[in-house]
């Protein structure tokens, strides 16, 4: 596992990310000059239909200002800036890249969210927190990374308060092997992808009861022929965080879920009293 987790590491280790950042931000201002989480939606909304996922996984959890959220695998914090602007509840993150949690601090700071949002470095398999310490737990294409399941699983429900609700967006297998790379994984030893039925069955022998289950697979296909068709990407984009080739990255994705060699899971469990 140490050298899974070392080469999952790698994949995300984004030197000078945050000094990149400045650079790339400094088209829509000088560093003083407030951010909105809308503004960087097409540089830090790391997966598949960006900000409009975070918007609908968020909705469909029953996110309210109440509420103490996790994201987990929280990237560079759009998610969690996203969550923390529209609902006023207290996000924290986690990633297992440091590049990436500094690059969130700073762009927390620019939105003006420091207060409201925070970032530790960690792992997914052994979340620094205590039992039982959130509402909701968040991980958006994030488990395909992960070969212990169970384990992954199992750590959300530990986290979670009894009745809290885990909200999952992820890529799932479908039929034939994958063309890489892919934004997670240049080569296949880091991923290890399941299907949605694999998925599904994982979580509920992690302690937790089905709410919503539902493949957004077709909606990802027309996203990205969007997205083709309309030429340049935004700028700035997340070529600034994952590097020159995310475009290859990207596409790839893309002719996966076209060609049905992946799929789209959107999914909300509720934690039950007790792990059985």
């Amino acid at each position: 596992m140490t050298d899974i987790a070392d080469g999952v590491r790698d994949h995300y280790l984004a030197n000078g990310l945050t000094e990149r950042l400045k650079t790339a931000l400094s088209v829509l201002g000088p560093e003083d000059q407030r951010l909105t989480p809308e503004q960087l939606a097409s540089l830090d909304q790391f997966h598949t239909l960006g900000l409009a996922a975070t918007a609908g996984l968020a909705k469909l959890a029953g996110i309210s200002a109440d509420m103490s959220v996790l994201d987990v695998g929280s990237g560079i914090g759009g998610p969690a800036r996203f969550l923390a602007a529209t609902y006023g509840c207290r996000v924290t993150g986690v990633d297992l890249s440091k590049p990436f949690v500094d690059a969130a601090r700073y762009l927390t700071e620019r939105t003006g969210l420091s207060g409201q949002v925070t970032f530790e470095t960690g792992s997914a398999l052994e979340l620094p927190f205590d039992a039982g310490r959130f509402d909701v737990v968040l991980l958006q294409h994030v488990a395909m990374n992960i070969a212990d399941r169970a384990g992954l699983y199992r750590e959300i429900r530990r986290v979670l308060k009894p009745g809290g609700r885990f909200a999952t967006f992820d890529v799932v297998s479908k039929e034939g092997k994958p063309h890489y790379p892919l934004p997670w994984a240049r080569t296949p030893d880091i991923s290890f992808l399941m299907t949605a039925t694999a998925t599904r069955e994982a979580i509920e022998q992690a302690g937790f009861h089905m709410l919503a289950f539902q493949d957004d697979s077709e909606a990802a296909k027309a996203w990205f022929s969007a997205l083709r068709s309309s030429g340049a990407p935004p700028s700035p984009n997340l070529g600034v965080v994952m590097g020159p080739d995310f475009a290859q990255l990207s596409f790839n994705l893309g002719r996966n879920l076209l060609e049905d060699r992946l799929g789209i899971l959107t999914a909300v469990f509720e934690a039950a009293s007790t792990n059985s």
